[in-house]
Protein backbone atom coordinates (compact mmCIF):
# COMPACT_ATOMS: atom_id res chain seq x y z
CA UNK A 1 0.00 0.00 0.00
CA UNK A 2 1.48 3.46 -0.71
CA UNK A 3 1.89 5.35 2.44
CA UNK A 4 1.27 8.50 0.97
CA UNK A 5 -1.81 7.60 -0.95
CA UNK A 6 -3.41 5.75 2.07
CA UNK A 7 -3.33 8.97 4.24
CA UNK A 8 -6.50 10.48 4.60
CA UNK A 9 -7.00 14.08 3.32
CA UNK A 10 -8.97 16.33 6.57
CA UNK A 11 -11.52 19.00 5.33
CA UNK A 12 -10.93 22.30 7.28
CA UNK A 13 -13.51 24.01 8.39
CA UNK A 14 -15.18 26.33 5.29
CA UNK A 15 -13.91 23.81 2.71
CA UNK A 16 -16.26 21.91 0.46
CA UNK A 17 -15.56 19.27 -1.69
CA UNK A 18 -18.07 17.90 -4.95
CA UNK A 19 -17.07 14.85 -6.61
CA UNK A 20 -18.12 14.02 -10.17
CA UNK A 21 -16.83 10.68 -11.65
CA UNK A 22 -13.22 11.59 -11.81
CA UNK A 23 -14.08 15.41 -11.80
CA UNK A 24 -13.63 17.30 -8.10
CA UNK A 25 -14.31 20.32 -7.42
CA UNK A 26 -13.18 21.97 -4.06
CA UNK A 27 -14.65 25.38 -2.76
CA UNK A 28 -13.17 27.21 0.12
CA UNK A 29 -12.76 31.06 1.58
CA UNK A 30 -9.92 31.84 -1.06
CA UNK A 31 -11.87 30.19 -4.33
CA UNK A 32 -12.67 27.41 -6.30
CA UNK A 33 -10.05 24.32 -8.09
CA UNK A 34 -11.31 21.99 -10.45
CA UNK A 35 -9.19 19.12 -11.63
CA UNK A 36 -10.18 15.91 -13.20
CA UNK A 37 -8.20 12.21 -12.09
CA UNK A 38 -7.45 9.00 -13.80
CA UNK A 39 -10.76 7.41 -13.83
CA UNK A 40 -9.25 4.16 -12.25
CA UNK A 41 -8.85 5.83 -8.66
CA UNK A 42 -11.95 5.89 -6.43
CA UNK A 43 -12.17 9.22 -4.35
CA UNK A 44 -14.50 9.07 -1.55
CA UNK A 45 -16.05 11.27 0.81
CA UNK A 46 -16.13 10.43 4.50
CA UNK A 47 -16.50 11.92 8.12
CA UNK A 48 -15.34 14.92 6.29
CA UNK A 49 -11.70 13.32 5.29
CA UNK A 50 -11.02 12.58 1.52
CA UNK A 51 -9.80 8.96 0.70
CA UNK A 52 -8.12 8.17 -2.41
CA UNK A 53 -8.02 4.33 -3.33
CA UNK A 54 -7.01 1.75 -6.37
CA UNK A 55 -8.14 -1.10 -7.78
CA UNK A 56 -5.31 -2.78 -7.55
CA UNK A 57 -1.44 -3.16 -7.02
CA UNK A 58 -0.09 -2.69 -10.32
CA UNK A 59 2.72 -0.58 -10.58
CA UNK A 60 0.42 1.97 -12.71
CA UNK A 61 -1.92 2.47 -10.22
CA UNK A 62 0.55 2.49 -7.27
CA UNK A 63 2.18 5.35 -8.86
CA UNK A 64 -1.31 6.74 -9.92
CA UNK A 65 -2.50 6.24 -6.10
CA UNK A 66 0.14 8.76 -4.27
CA UNK A 67 0.11 11.07 -6.89
CA UNK A 68 -3.72 11.94 -7.02
CA UNK A 69 -3.93 11.87 -3.19
CA UNK A 70 -0.96 14.24 -3.14
CA UNK A 71 -2.95 16.60 -5.57
CA UNK A 72 -5.60 16.65 -4.25
CA UNK A 73 -4.30 17.57 -0.45
CA UNK A 74 -2.58 20.66 -2.53
CA UNK A 75 -6.18 21.79 -3.65
CA UNK A 76 -7.52 21.38 -0.07
CA UNK A 77 -4.91 23.66 1.01
CA UNK A 78 -5.05 25.95 -1.51
CA UNK A 79 -8.73 27.36 -1.14
CA UNK A 80 -8.16 27.14 2.89
CA UNK A 81 -4.64 28.83 3.02
CA UNK A 82 -3.20 29.16 -0.42
CA UNK A 83 0.32 29.27 -1.74
CA UNK A 84 3.33 31.56 -1.77
CA UNK A 85 6.90 31.75 -3.10
CA UNK A 86 9.77 34.36 -2.03
CA UNK A 87 12.33 35.56 -4.72
CA UNK A 88 15.15 37.67 -3.95
CA UNK A 89 16.84 39.82 -6.90
CA UNK A 90 20.84 40.19 -5.94
CA UNK A 91 22.99 42.55 -7.76
CA UNK A 92 23.87 46.56 -8.06
CA UNK A 93 21.39 48.36 -9.84
CA UNK A 94 18.95 45.23 -9.82
CA UNK A 95 15.55 46.18 -8.56
CA UNK A 96 11.55 45.53 -8.95
CA UNK A 97 8.84 47.35 -8.70
CA UNK A 98 4.74 47.12 -9.71
CA UNK A 99 3.33 49.07 -12.48
CA UNK A 100 -0.55 48.37 -12.20
CA UNK A 101 -0.71 44.24 -11.76
CA UNK A 102 2.49 44.13 -13.93
CA UNK A 103 5.87 43.45 -12.78
CA UNK A 104 9.02 45.47 -14.04
CA UNK A 105 12.31 44.20 -13.38
CA UNK A 106 15.32 45.74 -13.91
CA UNK A 107 18.19 43.26 -14.18
CA UNK A 108 21.32 44.33 -15.67
CA UNK A 109 19.67 44.66 -19.52
CA UNK A 110 18.86 47.73 -21.44
CA UNK A 111 15.43 47.29 -20.98
CA UNK A 112 12.97 46.50 -18.40
CA UNK A 113 11.60 43.42 -18.35
CA UNK A 114 7.47 43.25 -17.90
CA UNK A 115 5.41 40.40 -16.66
CA UNK A 116 2.28 39.88 -16.33
CA UNK A 117 0.56 37.16 -13.71
CA UNK A 118 -1.96 34.93 -15.42
CA UNK A 119 -5.27 35.00 -13.95
CA UNK A 120 -5.34 33.66 -10.04
CA UNK A 121 -2.01 34.63 -9.34
CA UNK A 122 -1.13 37.91 -7.70
CA UNK A 123 2.97 39.56 -7.19
CA UNK A 124 4.03 41.81 -4.52
CA UNK A 125 7.22 43.39 -4.03
CA UNK A 126 8.64 44.49 -0.80
CA UNK A 127 11.24 47.00 -1.08
CA UNK A 128 12.98 46.58 -4.35
CA UNK A 129 14.67 43.63 -4.12
CA UNK A 130 11.94 41.07 -2.87
CA UNK A 131 9.30 39.53 -5.04
CA UNK A 132 6.20 37.29 -3.64
CA UNK A 133 4.13 34.93 -5.63
CA UNK A 134 0.87 33.43 -4.16
CA UNK A 135 -2.18 31.99 -5.28
CA UNK A 136 -4.98 29.26 -4.37
CA UNK A 137 -2.84 26.92 -7.12
CA UNK A 138 0.34 25.30 -5.98
CA UNK A 139 1.39 23.97 -9.39
CA UNK A 140 1.09 27.79 -10.99
CA UNK A 141 2.55 29.52 -8.29
CA UNK A 142 5.68 27.30 -8.94
CA UNK A 143 5.65 27.83 -12.66
CA UNK A 144 5.20 31.52 -12.17
CA UNK A 145 7.93 31.67 -10.02
CA UNK A 146 10.22 29.89 -12.15
CA UNK A 147 9.44 32.18 -15.14
CA UNK A 148 10.66 35.45 -13.14
CA UNK A 149 13.37 33.31 -12.40
CA UNK A 150 14.40 32.34 -15.86
CA UNK A 151 14.95 36.05 -16.43
CA UNK A 152 18.17 36.44 -14.94
CA UNK A 153 19.35 33.11 -13.25
CA UNK A 154 21.88 33.18 -10.43
CA UNK A 155 25.14 33.85 -12.27
CA UNK A 156 27.43 31.46 -11.10
CA UNK A 157 30.75 33.26 -10.43
CA UNK A 158 29.39 36.95 -8.73
CA UNK A 159 26.00 35.24 -7.73
CA UNK A 160 24.02 38.56 -9.32
CA UNK A 161 20.16 37.55 -10.48
CA UNK A 162 16.91 36.03 -9.27
CA UNK A 163 16.87 33.60 -6.75
CA UNK A 164 14.28 31.62 -4.52
CA UNK A 165 14.65 33.22 -1.05
CA UNK A 166 16.90 31.11 1.07
CA UNK A 167 18.38 29.50 -2.10
CA UNK A 168 21.89 28.73 -1.63
CA UNK A 169 24.52 29.43 -4.86
CA UNK A 170 27.75 28.00 -5.39
CA UNK A 171 30.49 30.53 -6.44
CA UNK A 172 33.04 29.40 -8.56
CA UNK A 173 36.24 30.78 -8.04
CA UNK A 174 37.03 32.53 -11.39
CA UNK A 175 40.34 32.53 -12.85
CA UNK A 176 42.44 34.24 -9.69
CA UNK A 177 41.32 30.26 -7.92
CA UNK A 178 42.89 28.94 -11.21
CA UNK A 179 46.44 30.59 -11.00
CA UNK A 180 46.49 30.17 -6.75
CA UNK A 181 47.04 26.49 -7.45
CA UNK A 182 49.48 26.30 -10.17
CA UNK A 183 53.27 25.36 -9.31
CA UNK A 184 56.10 27.29 -11.37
Amino acid sequence: MSRVGRLPIPLPQGVAVDIQGNEVTVKGPRGELRRSFNSAMSITLEDRNLIVSRPSDAKIYRSLHGLTRGLLANMVKGVDKGFEKALEIVGIGYRAQKAGDKLVLQVGYAHPVEISPPTGISLAVEGTNLIKVSGIDKELVGEVAARIRAVHPPDSYKGKGIRYAGEKVRLKPGKAGKAVGKKK
